[in-house]
């Protein structure tokens, strides 16, 4: 999953990242609303976090901007004002689900789970090809009942294969999907994660083979 946070306050937006991406969420960062709108139009993100109170204005005046240029993705508002007054606002600008300061992290990740579960952002929950089955709900892999041992780049890497399984991703694409914009990555950094996973699948005997074409990206297929 990759998200986009809308947050000014560092410590918070820091806290926020460490957690998240422990669940194999890609955190991309905007500090004000001018930097998330052109973040937003040039990122494909799965879901946005948003904070109302920005230095260049209310976070809600994103939403319409967003909806009017035909996104669909699910926002989540982040709040100090906790007034009925203020979540009715926060709907009737378009947020999907409202969570008022202070919050659990416990929360904040059910939430997220909830909004990804919604009709317009459906995936199967659960995809088997060869001999895994992948949870996209839990981000499990599993070989015959055997849970898969993946790191978290490995697992977001199965996870964006998965959702084109048989069709060549882009490199670009993949990219998104595993490294955040602020992320140091290395040149060879993506080609090192999917050797990686290409050699698990292949020692679990998983049914699955993980092929490249060099300079455009990567097709996971069932093994003929």
């Amino acid at each position: 999953m990759r998200m986009l946070l809308v947050e000014d306050e560092p410590e918070m937006a820091s806290a926020l990242r460490a957690v998240l991406s422990r669940h194999d969420i890609v955190v991309d960062r905007a500090a004000d609303l001018g930097e998330a709108e052109a973040m937003a139009e040039a990122c494909g993100y799965d879901v946005i976090v948003l904070d109302r109170q920005l230095p260049d204005g209310d976070g809600l005046s994103l939403i319409p901007k967003l909806r009017a240029g035909g996104s669909r993705v699910p926002v989540l508002v982040l709040t100090v004002r906790s007034e009925i007054a203020d979540r009715v606002a926060g709907l009737d600008h378009g947020a999907d689900d409202y969570l008022s300061k202070p919050f659990a992290f416990e929360e904040l990740l059910a939430r997220l789970r909830a909004l990804l579960r919604r009709p317009a952002n459906l995936q199967t929950e659960v995809v088997r090809s060869g001999r895994l089955a992948f949870d996209f709900a839990n981000r499990e892999a599993r070989i015959d009942g055997e849970i898969l041992d993946l790191t978290r780049r490995e697992t977001l890497v199965l996870e964006a294969l998965l959702r084109r399984l048989g069709r060549m991703v882009q490199r670009d694409a993949l990219m998104e999907a595993v490294f955040g914009l602020d992320d140091e990555v290395q040149p060879n950094a993506l080609d090192t994660q999917v050797s990686r996973l290409r050699r698990k699948l292949a020692d679990a005997d998983s049914g699955l083979i993980l092929n490249g074409v060099r300079g455009i990206g990567y097709l996971l297929r069932e093994t003929p």
